[in-house]
């Protein structure tokens, strides 16, 4: 299974808002650059998370993006949901009539089960959960 870009630079421009999460909007161009992650695409995905209710955009020079509820409000799997759709690795998960052999095949068994496993991780995990590692990294790294 693959995580395509556009969900893994969607969760990392998230988390950058997160932590720059103030009164002010924070600019893509900024965000952009911390992330090296091209401008055009970042307002390609903030336009997709916008559209699902994650982020909201100021017009304007100091304009830009915020998030649209607390960091401890927005799960991984909002994230991953509006960018990747369904976390299945095979579609027959989803849905059976996409194989004949759904209802007695047992490697679907197993897809099925990856499919929970990486649900649930992406559902207790928010964003919050994430600068807290942020924190804790900059603490072992800083020798402190």
């Amino acid at each position: 299974m693959n995580i395509s870009t556009r969900g893994r630079y969607a969760l990392r421009a998230m988390l950058d808002l997160a932590l720059q999460s103030g009164d002010d909007p924070t600019m893509v161009k900024d965000i952009s650059r911390r992330q090296e992650i091209s401008d055009l695409y970042l307002e390609q995905l903030f336009s997709r998370l916008k559209i699902v209710g994650l982020v909201r955009s100021t017009r304007g020079p100091k304009g830009g993006f915020t998030l649209a509820k607390p960091p401890s409000q927005i799960r991984l799997s909002e994230i991953m949901q509006a960018m990747e759709g369904s976390t299945a690795p095979v579609a027959c998960v989803d849905n059976a009539r996409f194989c004949s052999r759904a209802d007695f095949c047992i490697t679907r068994r197993v897809w099925t089960e990856m499919k929970k496993v990486t649900d649930e991780v992406l559902e207790s995990t928010t964003l919050k959960d994430l600068m807290k590692q942020v924190a804790e990294h900059e603490v072992e790294t800083s020798g402190a």
